[in-house]
C-alpha cells in the first residue's frame, strides 16, 4: 500500500524521497526491519494471548531429557510468523505482482491447514489432530493451485540469453542479451554448464505437440515439492529454534537467489535464468525472514513458545513455492538439506522397521529415534547443542548452493 501511495507523490508532487519505494532493495531491507520488529516486540503479547487462553503444547512422553517440563508452552506461535510476515508485506510490496499473490495465497493456504490441525490439538484434545490424509490434501491442493498459476498466468515469463553471435548493441549502448519474454516449463539444473530442464520433454515420446501437456508434468513437479519440503519443516520442528533457524538461513539465501533472477544486469552477469518481475519477491522473502528471526527470541531454549503446525507447514511451503517460482527447486535437496535428511531419517525408520518384522519377526531400528534431532537427543546431547550444529550444517549448505551459480 506505501508503495502506491509513495508511487503517486513522485508521480504527482515530486515528493522528496518518495522514488526510494521503487527500488526492490529498499522495499526489501525495510519489509526485513519491520518484519523483525513486529515479531520481536508484538510477539510476545501473543504469546500472552495464547497462555491466557490456555493454548498449551500436549507432551508425549517420549522418554527424552527435558521433554515433559516444556508440556504447557503456548503453541500455535506460527500465528506469529504469518503476521509479521503478512504485515510488511501489504505495506511495502507491489501487492499487483502475480508472485506476491503467489506467496501471499501460500502463507494464508497452509497457515490455515495448519491452524486447524493445532486447533483440533488444542481444544479437541486430540493428540492426532488433523489427520494425515487431510493434510497432503491440503498439501496436494495448494500445489495444483501455485502449479497452474505459474503455468498459466500470463504474467510468469523466462527471458532466455540469446547466443552470442544474435546479441546486439543499441544505439544508447546498451547490450541486448536476452530474448523475449515466453511462458517455460524450464528449470535450473544446479553443476552443469547448459544448465537448463525442460519439464516437458519427459512427454516427448507422445510425438508433435508434446509440449502442450506440459502443464501435467509440471503441476506434479510442484506437488511433490510442496509436499515434500512442507512435510521436511513439519518434522524438523522438534526441538526449540531448530525450525525457525534453518529456515532463516533458506529463506535469505532464496532472497539472494530471487533478486538476481529478476535482475537483468546480474541475471547476465552471473549467466542464471531472467525471470521478469521475480525480483518483488524479495520484498517477501526478507519479511518473511525477519519475522522467523523475530520469532526465534522466543523460541530459541528454553522456548517461550511453539510455532506449533501453524508454523511449520506454512514454513515448508513457502520455502518450496519461492524455490519453484524462481526455478531453484532442485537446489533444494542441498539448500533445504537439513529439511530433507529429517524426512529421510523417518523414511528410513519406518520401512527398515517395518522390513525387519516382516523378515525376523522383531522391528529393528536404524536410529535410536527418529526423526534425526531426537536420535542425538537419545545419544544425550543437549538441545541446545544439536540446534546450533544443525544450524552451522545449514549455513555450510546455503553457501554451497551460493557457489553453485558459478560452479558448473
Amino acid at each position: 500500500m506505501l508503495y502506491y501511495l509513495f508511487e503517486y507523490l513522485e508521480n504527482q508532487f515530486h515528493f522528496p524521497g518518495a522514488g526510494l519505494f521503487q527500488f526492490i532493495t529498499f522495499r526489501a531491507a525495510a519489509a526485513f526491519i519491520l518484519s523483525l520488529l513486529i515479531s520481536s516486540i508484538y510477539g510476545k503479547r501473543i504469546i500472552n494471548f495464547l497462555q491466557k487462553q490456555q493454548v498449551g503444547e500436549s507432551i508425549r512422553d517420549l522418554g527424552l531429557d527435558g521433554q515433559i517440563q516444556k508440556a504447557g508452552t503456548p503453541t500455535m506461535g506460527g500465528i506469529i510468523i504469518i503476521l509479521a510476515t503478512l504485515i510488511p508485506v501489504f505495506l511495502l510490496a507491489k501487492l499487483d505482482n502475480i508472485y506476491i499473490i503467489i506467496m501471499l495465497i501460500t502463507t494464508v493456504w497452509m497457515g490455515l491447514i495448519g491452524f486447524l490441525d493445532d486447533y483440533i490439538k488444542v481444544f479437541k484434545k486430540d493428540k492426532a489432530g488433523l489427520s494425515g490424509k487431510f493434510k497432503v490434501l491440503g498439501q496436494v491442493g495448494l500445489g495444483i493451485i501455485v502449479g497452474s498459476m505459474l503455468y498459466f498466468n500470463d504474467g510468469v515469463t523466462i527471458k532466455e540469453q540469446l547466443p552470442k553471435e544474435q546479441q546486439v548493441v543499441k544505439e544508447n549502448g546498451r547490450r541486448i542479451v536476452f530474448g523475449e519474454a515466453h511462458k517455460s516449463t524450464k528449470t535450473t539444473v544446479p553443476f552443469l554448464k547448459n544448465n537448463e530442464l525442460d519439464y516437458s520433454k519427459v512427454l516427448s515420446f507422445l510425438g508433435d505437440g508434446y509440449e502442450k501437456y506440459g502443464w501435467i508434468v509440471f503441476i506434479f513437479i510442484v506437488v511433490f515439492i510442496v509436499t515434500g519440503i512442507s512435510n521436511g519443516a513439519n518434522l524438523t520442528d522438534g526441538i526449540d529454534g531448530l525450525a525457525a533457524g534453518s529456515s532463516a538461513i533458506i529463506v535469505i539465501t532464496l532472497a539472494l537467489f530471487a533478486w538476481i533472477s529478476g535482475n537483468i544486469i546480474f541475471a547476465d552477469y552471473l549467466d542464471v535464468m531472467y525471470i521478469p518481475n521475480s525480483g518483488e519477491m524479495t520484498v517477501f522473502i526478507l519479511a518473511f525472514a525477519g519475522a522467523l528471526i523475530g520469532f526465534l527470541w522466543y523460541n530459541t531454549y528454553p522456548a517461550q513458545v511453539f510455532m506449533g503446525d501453524t508454523g511449520s507447514l506454512t514454513i515448508g511451503g513457502i520455502i518450496a513455492v519461492i524455490a519453484i517460482s524462481i526455478r531453484k527447486e532442485l537446489l533444494l535437496p542441498i539448500l533445504a538439506g537439513i529439511f530433507v535428511i529429517e524426512n529421510l531419517s523417518v523414511i528410513m525408520q519406518v520401512s527398515w522397521f517395518k522390513y525387519t518384522r516382516k523378515k525376523h519377526g522383531e522391528g529393528r531400528r536404524i536410529f535410536r529415534m527418529a526423526p534425526l534431532h531426537h536420535h542425538y537427543q537419545k545419544l544425550s546431547y543437549h538441545e541446545s547443542k544439536i540446534v546450533v550444529r544443525f544450524w552451522i550444517i545449514g549455513i555450510l549448505l546455503a553457501v554451497f548452493t551460493i557457489v553453485t551459480l558459478k560452479l558448473r
